[in-house]
């Protein structure tokens, strides 16, 4: 843990006013972030609504100019192009144009491009229309739809305009003219000064082929200007129907949130666009209120959690001092009983850690009635090896030995000791004979398998004698003493009978692919090799 018993409470005072004064200014941080988010989430949503709203009111705006210019090719259709029902359709003309304020002209052209009717007073003959886009293109497709044109200034007033145009056919099918519906720029212009987009923001209401028909602030400036290198349409608008999209704009370099739709029913799309800068103009005042708020609170906070831990600390430095002390000395002692309690050599647990563990090993299983079991080992003809090697390389083996040994411990309550000398000793509580038996073969495989050099010994590697003796159940009478001596004399039976063995009491002889029955020679103090 990052905080334990030795932490000085000197250091946890400051820790704790450092946190304190963290979290203070970081919960200020994270709310006043948070209020950024919501406010950029919140205009990102005004603008795709807003673009909505006006992509309806323009859809509708075309939608009211087209039935009128349906109306009047079915008038065409029905009556022709006499006299009498050009007079008809010029005062119907005028009253359509009277009813819907978008509307800033409608023209009736003949297939040479000549005015035939229109919604004005007077009829200006001396214009020819057959240059215009939307008359060409009328000319050339035979079909009766309507096509929305490029803006245009017009030849009557000058003003920029809109068009929205139809054909109509000659009794015999063939082009008859185009019926043209002229809506003002300024309807719209003066539409779109009606909705607060900041002082940076724009309104753009373009054609579906990236030309534009007006952008508010802009004005005239920017009417008919191409589009469809310009990243917003150019990777947007021009591939979605809808959507929102933080861009750097290339005329000003402002950041801006730009939310565009296209129309339903004509190929036309609506752009509205906030500067992020305006947006967040008031949210960057009451941050910087807030944050100074937060940074004094923080520093008287800051300010007295100093004087509270120099209180602490001229309270706390002898007995930190006395606890120093007293670990150090702890420390001392733990490392001194290590010493007492294992091998220097080999690390293992020494002959009195032994003695410790197997009498309390004993008492347990005796209380609960289970077994004990215990493997006497012995490094065969060692001191031949000291002879040949030297005892550097006898302390070396008998480290490799030990390595091995402390490894074949298969559970935690296992202990593996050196007993003494060459002789090493495994206190196995719970385990059975047979369980003993088992570990006892594999860890005498394990030594001959590290194939330590030994010239006088018969394989030419060290090997090991062990003896197993078990105590199941352990009864009251039975003693640590008594299992040592079994072990022992069984293992000084494997020694006699050739060495490289594994003898259970009181006679079991397992050697390398066979078994042999022996009674255990009477009990010695010590072997020899």
């Amino acid at each position: 843990m990052f905080f334990n018993k030795r932490t000085s409470p000197v250091c946890l005072a400051t820790i704790f006013v450092v946190l304190a004064c963290l979290a203070l200014i970081g919960l200020d941080g994270w709310r006043t972030w948070q209020a950024r988010e919501d406010l950029l989430q919140e205009a990102s949503v005004d603008t795709s609504n807003m673009a909505q709203a006006l992509a309806q009111h323009a859809d509708q705006t075309y939608k009211e100019a087209d039935l009128v210019l349906q109306v009047l090719q079915e008038h065409i259709a029905e009556d022709g192009l006499n006299e009498r029902s050009l007079q008809r359709i010029g005062r119907q003309l005028m009253d359509q144009v009277n009813e819907l304020p978008q509307l800033h002209g409608i023209f009736l052209y003949d297939d040479n491009g000549r005015w035939l009717v229109s919604s004005q007073r007077t009829l200006l003959t001396q214009y020819n229309n057959s240059d215009r886009e939307y008359f060409k293109y009328h000319k050339q497709h035979d079909d009766m739809l309507p096509h929305v044109g490029a803006p245009v200034q017009s030849r009557s007033t000058g003003q920029w305009i809109f068009t929205l145009s139809r054909r109509f056919n000659k009794p015999d099918g063939s082009f008859g003219g185009v019926v043209l519906a002229t809506i003002s720029f300024d309807y719209f212009k003066n539409y779109y000064q009606n909705f607060d987009v900041g002082r940076r923001g724009a309104v753009l209401f373009a054609l579906s082929n990236g030309t534009t028909l007006i952008r508010r602030t802009r004005d005239t400036a920017t009417t008919g200007k191409d589009l469809t290198q310009v990243p917003l349409f150019r990777d947007y608008a021009s591939k979605m129907e809808r959507g929102t999209v933080e861009l750097v704009a290339p005329s000003d370099g402002e950041l801006r949130i730009n939310s565009f739709v296209r129309l339903r029913r004509y190929p036309m799309f609506v752009t509205v666009a906030v500067s992020k800068e305006d947006v967040l103009t008031n949210w960057r005042h009451d941050a910087y209120m807030r944050t100074i708020g937060v940074l004094f609170l923080a520093g008287v906070f800051a300010t007295l959690g100093r004087r509270m831990v120099r209180q602490i600390k001229s309270q706390v430095r002898s007995e930190f001092e006395a606890i120093n002390a007293r670990e150090k000395s702890d420390q001392l002692n733990a490392t001194l009983v290590q010493l007492a309690m294992h091998d220097g050599l080999t690390g293992l647990p020494n002959r009195r850690h032994f003695d410790r563990n197997a009498a309390a090993e004993l008492a347990r299983q005796g209380k609960d009635k289970g077994s004990l079991s215990l493997i006497m080992i012995d490094v065969d003809q060692f001191k031949l090896y000291n002879d040949i090697y030297g005892h550097a390389k006898g302390d070396e083996c008998l480290k490799a030995v030990a390595k091995a040994i402390g490894a074949s411990r298969k559970r935690s309550r296992d202990l593996a000791a050196r007993y003494g000398g060459e002789e090493f000793a495994l206190v196995l509580p719970d385990c059975d004979i047979h369980g003993a038996m088992a570990l006892a073969y594999n860890l005498r495989q394990t030594i001959s398998d590290l194939q330590l050099p030994h010239s006088g010994a018969r394989n030419g590697h060290v090997t090991i004698s062990l003896g197993v003796a078990s105590l199941d159940p352990v009864r009251e009478d039975d003693s640590v003493l008594s299992l040592i001596e079994r072990a022992d004399q069984a293992l000084y039976q494997a020694k006699q009978t050739g060495r490289d063995r594994i003898v259970t009491y009181p006679g079991t002889l397992k050697a390398s692919g066979r078994q042999e029955q022996r009674k255990p020679s009477p009990s010695r103090s010590r072997h020899d090799g």
